[in-house]
């Protein structure tokens, strides 16, 4: 006999993302009577390695986006090989499921069975042992607050229209605490509306709360956020710094990177001459796939050239996950890893990749999907990680806000022990 909690039952459903696609729920049941829920999030602009989200394929339902399957897989093959385990031994619950699905991809369950049975056994866990979920997965040091990043004005896959570049990101890194870094956030987020409106242009919004404007170039972006951010009464640079997720995959094309916005084709050396010179004109911190996710040298060059000065971000690159950064640390790819818990497909080698990531030197940037729901485990994961980074979208939309506002109940509970990133979050020591 022990007194550890065990597995009981996992039963999971299809419910709907904030996109409207169906998605994998999951709840978790231990022997001592705890219960968990958790949803899982799905990407539109992913990565070629990703972890695979099983989708059923019937045209007849949602479009062949249904995931009876995975709810399946779940409901039997998953549930029959987590019950009875600790519900305490996180490693072993996601070991299991690993080998259970028998494939480097996870292709045969879906990721997003196994990472809705992996992340819903630790919020149960968490919950039987009366910790937070943070403080659960991060131990006793789980302290530091993350500098957020507002997806303020939306392109790419995100938005229909748009810019080519993906993500143009509000970074409040002046701001004291959390809670005014939130503040900044928003009301830069107004006062950009009130910019683009001037502008004449559309202030609809994208899948992850952004703006989408239909403007003459990528350029003329930079350019109304920076108005925005001195229209709000912040210094950028000081106050407020930009981030980029231009998710160069989704503009590359026979070797050449193609920016319709800009009527440009740029080669790969160009492509970087381009950043640098938005690094040189703007308070860039932090740039996340600036490449194609193929070109590896590519991204040797530009942590080389442009390392020093910015954050570079590999996601499509890695997809969390430790093979794919091994790799860069070897070639120099890179100073910084973006963490998607269903890129990998389990909460131990979310962590692991994590860590492999500190050891080389890099920052870690917790972040959403834009396909989201109301669950906030990533709010606690940052925290857990002390990576000193999030994003979760625009300070807009219930299902981004959620993870923000988790964050300022996760400031509260912490209290005098708190810790804010700030602007040490983005060192380059690499």
């Amino acid at each position: 006999m022990t007194n550890q909690p065990q597995i009981a039952a996992l039963i999971a459903d299809e419910v709907l993302d904030s996109r409207g696609n169906p998605t994998v729920e999951v709840t978790v049941t231990l022997n001592d009577g705890t219960f968990a829920q958790t949803t899982v999030p799905s990407g539109a602009s992913t990565g070629e390695f990703e972890a695979v989200e099983l989708r059923d394929g019937d045209a007849s339902r949602y479009g062949g986006k249904g995931v009876l399957k995975a709810v399946a897989n779940v409901n039997g093959e998953i549930a029959n090989a987590l019950k009875g385990l600790d519900a305490l031994d996180q490693r072993r619950i996601d070991d299991t499921l690993i080998e259970l699905d028998g494939t480097e991809s996870k292709s045969r369950l879906g990721a997003n069975a196994i990472l809705g049975a992996s992340l819903a056994c630790a919020r149960a866990a968490a919950q039987s042992q009366r910790l937070a979920l943070f403080q659960y997965l991060g131990g006793a040091d789980a302290h530091v607050l993350p500098v957020p990043m507002f997806n303020v004005l939306n392109g790419g896959k995100h938005a229909a229209n748009g810019p080519d570049v993906q993500e143009f990101k509000l970074v409040p890194l002046g701001a004291p605490t959390f809670r005014e870094a939130y503040r900044y956030g928003a009301e830069t987020y107004h006062a950009l509306r009130a910019v683009l409106s001037e502008m004449g242009v559309s202030t609809n919004v994208g899948d992850e709360g952004g703006f989408v404007p239909q403007l003459d170039s990528n350029i003329a972006a930079m350019d109304a956020i920076m108005r925005a951010i001195e229209r709000a009464g912040y210094r950028p640079g000081e106050d407020i710094a930009i981030g980029l997720d231009p998710a160069a995959s989704s503009f590359y094309e026979n070797g050449a990177y193609h920016l319709t916005r800009d009527k440009l084709t740029l080669a790969t050396p160009e492509m970087i001459g381009y950043w640098k010179s938005w690094t040189d004109a703007y308070p860039l911190v932090s740039l996340e796939d600036p490449l194609a996710d193929s070109d590896w040298s590519g991204f040797a060059t530009i942590t080389k050239e442009l390392g020093d000065k910015v954050q570079i971000v590999g996601d499509d690159l890695f997809v969390t996950n430790r093979k794919f950064l091994k790799r860069g640390i070897a070639e120099g790819c890179c100073n910084s890893i973006l963490i998607k818990l269903n890129q990998i497909g389990t909460v131990t080698e979310t962590m692991d990749t994590a860590q492999m990531a500190f050891g080389a030197g890099y920052t870690c940037l917790v972040s959403h999907r834009s396909g989201e729901t109301s669950d906030t485990s990533i709010a606690d994961l940052a925290v857990a990680l002390n990576c000193g980074q999030i994003k979760s979208g625009a300070p807009a939309r219930g299902e981004r806000v959620a993870k923000y506002n988790r964050l300022l109940e996760i400031e509260k509970m912490l209290g005098s022990d708190a810790m804010f990133a700030g602007q040490k979050a983005f060192a380059h020591p690499r």
